[in-house]
């Protein structure tokens, strides 16, 4: 009778679930912010400590291994590392047991409209996967270790010493014009002169480069990988390639370097996932100084979370300062480095869940995206304050965000959106447009969501919006060109993917990240295909948007991001 009744209860858990997975699309999650989510984490492999839970159902450590695997790869973007919750719901056992297994598995299966997929009927796992994860998540967590001083210092390697580096720049390379570009599933960035448009190295980095960033100088870049690796290079090597590198945690995102006057390269920071912490470093070494954790209280609800991850880091050009903006909590830390004894650290409340950002023209405003809030936090630099929190649309994944001069409203920042096709345009300037700083001033509508990066120029007239992520596989592979002087005539569509002129190999070929060179005339785009297909750079004339020309190698494994020397070094965007 009792295997009945619970038998009817899943067929009506079915039932219900199943239609609303069908509305998933329309009221909560769309598969753009599925495919953004549920990215794999570089904690997959590390050992862990493990416990089981008596109440929990039995499982074999075959079955709790290949369980943990996929929640490392699917799972933990949304959930955490300690399944405590992050962006998604907390999925800890004294939540789980009482739903049992049999409630667990339709609610893996189908999704919810709050923003779970359906993991099952998108084939994403199969009907035994789904079982194994319903088990899997009744059992206590497995947590990861810490990762301190010792451990960062067991990996820290100097290849070339400061002393033996070139006096001064060895090669013939325009370094300014350098693009370092990420090569996501070899654990590489390749160094691509801007000027001949050819490959001048291959560099060995960590997993999956997050981002590059540029010293003060514009000598030395720093790249770091979604495993928590930090790579400095030298540019001025007769070929530029690493002198430094250091593990700062087992998961990672964010670097950056001091650029303050008086302070230019001397120090290093990045920020860790896991463990949620950031490190302070020797800027010319990568020597770790400081460790300090991002454990805390979050901005809304004043409870304490235990993951906060660090997201973006952003050098103050204002104040010997960086702005170490936090995921969970939805803080920013304004990080005085002036005294690395006596560390002092400014506590700045936006909102949660803070994400990327990029400075407005005048590099005193920082904007940065509460991108599950639906809001950008407008943090003013000269003052450490929140100068505004702005309404946007679904989800705003501005990368660096674009700045550029409106013909109504004066200078603006845009973002793009992951949950819709919208771009929306903050007012910049409190002095000459002060009834429209920091305001929407302007809606624009795009190609649909998916968009994770967009660009502008000083010497452009035209704003770049992707939609790398979009289902539509005419809209990933193509870009919305906006004139930025005829923003009501709307955008023009770019077929980049068909440009590169790449085989039809089923390598479901994606556009994502405009990047400008140093002269503002042309914009490269990555075609980001699979790892065991051909991908390619297209550069773009930005004045006629004409096909420029095609960059093919067959080293360029899954590019995706582009990073500009002049542009990272000066913040142009």
């Amino acid at each position: 009778m009792k295997n009945l009744q619970l038998k009817s209860v899943s067929a009506v858990l079915l039932t219900t679930l199943a239609l609303a997975a069908s509305a998933q699309e329309q009221k909560g999650v769309t598969p753009a912010e599925q495919n953004y989510q549920a990215g794999t984490s570089p904690l997959t492999t590390v050992p862990m400590v493990q416990s089981t839970n008596p109440k929990a159902p039995p499982m074999t450590q075959t079955e709790f291994d290949a369980a943990r695997k996929i929640y490392f790869e699917r799972c933990a973007g949304c959930h955490g590392v300690l399944r405590k919750g992050a962006t998604g719901k907390p999925l800890t056992p004294d939540l789980t047991v009482a739903k049992g297994t049999d409630y667990l598995k339709v609610f893996i299966a189908y999704g919810s409209p709050a923003g779970m997929p359906n993991w099952q009927t998108s084939g994403e796992l199969t009907e035994a996967q789904v079982d194994l994860m319903a088990r899997y998540i009744q059992h206590d967590a497995p947590q990861p270790p810490e990762w301190g001083l010792a451990d960062m210092k067991g990996t820290w390697k100097v290849m070339v010493a400061p002393a033996d580096r070139p006096k001064k720049k060895m090669n013939s390379f325009n370094i300014s014009n350098i693009f370092s570009t990420t090569l996501r599933d070899t654990g590489e960035v390749a160094l691509i002169d801007g000027d001949s448009k050819q490959i001048i190295s291959i560099i060995k980095t960590g997993y999956a480069v997050h981002i590059s960033r540029v010293s003060a100088s514009g000598r030395y870049l720093f790249v770091i990988g979604r495993d928590g690796r930090v790579n400095m290079i030298d540019l001025w090597m007769e070929t530029p390639t690493n002198v430094a590198e250091i593990r700062i945690g087992l998961e990672a995102r964010s670097v950056e370097t001091s650029k303050f006057k008086g302070y230019e390269d001397k120090l290093a920071i990045a920020g860790a996932y896991w463990p949620p912490q950031f490190v302070i470093m020797n800027g010319d070494t990568l020597e770790p100084l400081k460790i300090v954790a991002t454990r805390g209280m979050t901005v809304d609800t004043q409870e304490y979370h235990p993951e906060p991850r660090v997201a973006s880091i952003v050098a103050s050009l204002h104040k010997p300062e960086f702005i170490v903006n936090v995921k969970e909590t939805g803080k920013s830390l304004m990080v005085d480095y002036s005294n690395m004894k006596s560390l002092k650290v400014t506590e700045v409340g936006v909102a949660r869940y803070l994400h990327d950002g990029g400075w407005d023209s005048t590099k005193r405003y920082f904007m940065v995206a509460a991108n599950q809030s639906n809001k950008i936090g407008v943090i003013d630099s000269k003052t450490d304050t929140v100068a505004a929190v702005v309404d946007v649309g679904k989800i705003p994944h501005p990368g660096r965000g674009a700045n550029f001069k409106h013909p109504k409203f004066g200078p603006v920042w845009a973002t793009g959106h992951l949950g819709d096709e919208t771009v929306s345009l903050i007012g910049t300037d409190p002095v000459k447009h002060k009834q429209h700083a920091f305001k929407v001033v302007q809606t624009l509508k795009g190609q649909g969501g998916g968009s994770l990066f967009l660009k502008s120029h000083p010497k452009s007239k035209h704003l770049y919006v992707d939609t790398t992520l979009n289902p539509d596989a005419a809209l990933s592979q193509s870009i919305a060109v906006y004139d930025i002087n005829d923003l009501d005539k709307g955008y023009k569509v770019l077929p980049i993917g068909e440009w590169a002129g790449l085989p039809d190999d089923g390598g479901g070929k994606r556009v994502v990240q405009p990047e400008y060179n140093k002269a503002g005339d042309e914009v490269w785009f990555s075609v980001w295909s699979a790892k065991d297909k051909a991908s390619a750079i297209v550069v773009v004339d930005d004045k006629t948007l004409k096909l420029k020309s095609v960059i093919k190698d067959p080293r360029l494994i899954t590019p995706t991001g582009k990073f500009n020397v002049n542009n990272t070094q000066h913040d142009v965007y």
